[in-house]
This record gives C-alpha cells, structure tokens and sequence, in this order.
C-alpha cells in the first residue's frame, strides 16, 4: 500500500477530532476527502504530515511507520501539502516565494552562506531551476517576478501548489484548493490536479466543492465528527445514505 493510517486517533483534551480513522491512499489516484465543518478533515492531514502527533494508531508510508517523525522528515521523503489559507512572502517575488520550497532538497549550512562557497551557488542555482520549472508548470511564468502581495487570490493558491510541488514530492496533500475561487478558476485549479497525477504525481484533498470532487476523484473517504463514515468511489459515496444524512438531506452532494 502507498499511504495508509491505521486507526489513526487524535484527542484534544476529552474531544475526538480524530478518531480510529482507516483510509488507504491510492497510488497515481486523485484521493478525497469531504465532510461536514468540523469532521476532522485538516486535522486528519496535520496527523500525517507531522504538523500534530497522534494519539494513538499509526501512518504508514511505502511500508515504513512514519506516525512519530517530525514534518520535516516527513516533507524528505516525498509527503508535501498545502493549507486552507495560503500564507506568502508579500513582499517577495513569486519565484523567490517558490525557490524556497526546493531548499528542503539542499545541504548548504551557515559556513556555506558566509564563505559562499561552490555548493551554496550550485544548489541556489537547482533551487531557481526547479522553481522556474514548476511555475512553468502551473502556469505562472508570467507572475514569477510580480509581488506576491500584487498576485489574485487564484494564482496565490497555483503558488501554493507550486511551492508543494518545488520539495520534489511523490504526494501531495491539497487543503481546500478551490476555496475562495470562482467555477472557472475551480475548473482550472481541477485540470492542474489531473495534470500532477499525469506526472505521476498522487493526490489527496480535502474540498468543500462537490461538483468537483464527484468529477475528479477516484476515491473519497467521509468524515463525520472525527470518524470514518464512508468510503468509495463518487457514485458509491452519492448514494450512500448515512452520508447523505451527514450532509442535512443531501444538498451538499447534490
């Protein structure tokens, strides 16, 4: 299995935020999940990528147990995701925003940054490389030397993905992408998402849009107050009544 949580817990004082959730993530699949405000969604993605420790149950990554590693290790080896809101640098460039994403791949240390040495130029020059390249690829060249504090609301969430996309990941995990964007926007944020799975690259996100998640994904888990209610592909999950019941009659999912 690619990625998969073993009753995966999280407690927050007595509260349940997550709880004894199972969910395997497909590999070169469009994974999401979906469920009510509140559900645990982004903090099922913080038990993950290492931003919260669980309180019980396990993450396992290519076969190895990665429950208890910091985000950091985590990001290493190949597990990036973006959040609901997306927090630049404003007064930075775009492409300076990007090139900070690939530093997570670099070596150089402080004695590198004072006696600026031939490895520090060579890998700031792979880190302006490999932004360059993943603007190119959401389709943000144009913006790579514009403010980012100057950019709309849609090509920050592209800047988003790209930053994710810079650390060289085999997953990404997308929080809310389409929040806040409009259909045509949302259209293209969803054919960047099938463009990364052509690359070979895995998707899960968390989306409040269902339109989109019944067209795009291939498989979607439903939370509902912390625990796994359903599992399946669009068709399954639209028909499925206890989630139809999650979502107040249904007019979420329609």
């Amino acid at each position: 299995m690619f990625l998969e949580t073993k009753s995966l817990t999280k407690k927050f004082g007595g509260l349940f935020a997550v709880n004894s959730v199972d969910f395997s993530i497909e590999k070169g699949k469009i994974n999401a999940i979906i469920g009510p405000n509140g559900a645990g969604k982004s903090t099922f993605f913080n038990l993950i990528s290492g931003f919260h420790r669980p309180s019980s149950g396990a993450v396992i990554f290519k076969g190895k147990d990665i429950t208890t590693l910091p985000s950091n290790k985590i990001a290493e080896l190949g597990i990036a995701r973006t959040f609901q809101t997306t927090n630049l640098f404003e007064q930075s460039t775009v492409l300076d925003n990007v090139i900070v994403g690939h530093r997570l791949r670099t070596k150089s240390n402080l004695l590198d940054a004072v006696l600026r040495t031939k490895r520090l130029k060579s890998e700031e020059k792979k880190c302006r490389e490999k932004a360059i390249e993943v603007l190119d690829f959401v389709g943000l060249t144009h913006a790579a030397h514009k403010q980012a504090a100057g950019i709309s609301q849609e090509e920050k969430k592209r800047v988003a993905f790209a930053l994710a996309l810079a650390t060289n990941p085999e997953i990404v995990f997308l929080d809310e992408p389409a929040a806040g964007v409009n259909p045509d926007e949302t259209e293209g944020l969803a054919l960047l998402m099938e463009k990364m799975v052509q690359k070979g690259i895995t998707v899960c996100l968390i989306e409040h849009k269902m339109q989109m998640i019944m067209k795009l994904a291939d498989k979607i888990m439903v939370l509902n107050y912390g625990e796994k209610i359903a599992e399946g592909t669009p068709d399954e999950i639209k028909n499925n009544e206890t989630v139809i019941k999650a979502y107040l009659g249904g007019s979420a999912i329609a």
